[in-house]
């Protein structure tokens, strides 16, 4: 099979590609990554190239959150092509959806999370035909070597990006002027969402709708959901402010690698440690191995995964995360990673004391862990899954 993948300006997204290109190649695929950032022409991924690359038959071209298959002239090029595309979605479906209305013909699509399949089957049945979950992929390096537990650097680590809360809940003015219908609905659901932690934004929406009593046509619903994105990012946020709030005041060690965190409350707490401010995704690994305890905070994923929680496992390291209904039947609370509660934060510092005071327990729950997410959430069961799921169509 040949095989088209694409760089993009996103850093992770280029891992991704890379460690896809690993296992297809393995298994006997010739694959050509096409850089979207417009390198000179005698660079390898160059268009130059790809235009040779495409001389022969493509079967399948690959994509994360659409870059390479969602503009005008990629779409002709795949069906023109007769081409297989696959995107694989690594946020909510409601940021996509113009890719999700207009894209190639031969397409399917993977979410991360359950209730963005429903969400694309329930809304966007005309448009998207195809539509599975796919986990997210950790990944696997045989050749590591791991300090042991007691000799890390970092006690509580957390790897990713902060933004003020309040400064994405003010975005919607961008769309709705204040004092408008629209904009007092979703300072509403904005309210709404930060005290229900336990819902989806669609259904925030949905809920908002029906407390307020707006009256809204079902082709209406679209638009209502995908103006919606700034409270999605508000609300995970905030609750990343709040959990790392709650340790940084619990006295207790914090390491801090990611954008934004200069910005955090408790950023000036003499426990609290800016690494970096931003750095490669792949030099993010060797940090979480160095460390016991590698903080989550899903990215309002109720029914989903994170890559985060498989790499914090793949690097014998300890996620302590808040769950998903997926987590929930898929990993053992105390067994096989540490689980908090959103809605019980006071009981985190206790939880997170346990784990640091007792490193054997700590030790046999990385073990267990990682032996499962080595079994099933590596890149080698995604490139399976999306070989198997796109072979029906080539």
């Amino acid at each position: 099979m040949r095989i088209v993948l694409f760089y993009s300006g996103v850093d992770s997204f280029n891992y991704f590609t890379d460690q896809l290109c690993g296992e297809f190649v393995r298994r006997g695929h010739e694959v050509f990554i096409l850089d979207l950032q417009n390198p000179t022409e005698d660079d390898p991924h160059s268009y130059r190239y790809f235009a040779e690359f495409l001389e022969k038959r493509v079967d399948m071209a690959v994509s994360f959150d659409g870059f390479g298959i969602k503009d005008e002239l990629f779409i002709e090029l795949w069906d023109e092509l007769e081409v297989r595309t696959v995107n694989i979605l690594m946020d909510h479906p409601l940021r996509f959806h113009p890719t999700m209305e207009r894209h190639p013909k031969r397409y399917i699509q993977f979410c991360c999370d359950e209730n963005h399949v429903s969400y694309v089957k329930r809304y966007f049945s005309d448009c998207v035909s195809e539509v599975e979950f796919l986990p997210h992929a950790g990944t696997y390096d045989p050749q590591a070597e791991y300090k042991p537990y007691a000799d890390r650097k970092y006690d509580i680590l957390f790897s990713g990006t902060y933004y003020r809360p309040e400064d994405q809940r003010q975005k919607i003015a961008e769309y709705f002027p204040g004092g408008s219908t629209m904009h007092c609905f979703y300072m509403e659901m904005a309210d709404y969402m930060l005290s229900h932690s336990d819902v989806t934004t669609e259904q925030a929406a949905l809920d908002t709708i029906e407390r307020t009593g707006l009256k809204v046509q079902e082709s209406q619903l679209r638009t209502i959901f995908r103006c919606s994105e700034p409270l999605d990012w508000m609300a995970r946020m905030y609750q990343r402010q709040r959990v790392v709030q709650t340790l940084a005041e619990a006295g207790f060690e914090l390491w801090l690698l990611g954008r934004g965190w200069e910005n955090h409350p408790c950023a000036a707490f003499p426990n609290v440690h800016r690494i970096d401010d931003r750095i490669p995704f792949a030099q993010t690994l060797p940090y979480m191995a160095d460390a016991k305890i590698n903080l989550n905070v899903m990215p309002w994923f109720k029914a989903g995964t994170h890559d985060r929680i498989f790499n914090i496992l793949l690097r014998h390291s300890l996620p302590l995360t808040d769950s998903s209904a997926w987590i929930d039947r898929h990993f053992v609370a105390g067994e096989e990673l540490a689980l908090y509660d959103l809605k019980e934060l006071e009981k985190l510092p206790e939880l997170a004391r346990e784990l640091l005071e007792d490193e054997k327990k700590a030790e046999r729950m990385i073990e267990r862990g990682y032996e499962k997410v080595k079994a099933h959430f590596t890149w080698v069961n995604c490139a399976d899954q999306i070989l198997q799921a796109a072979g029906g169509g080539i």
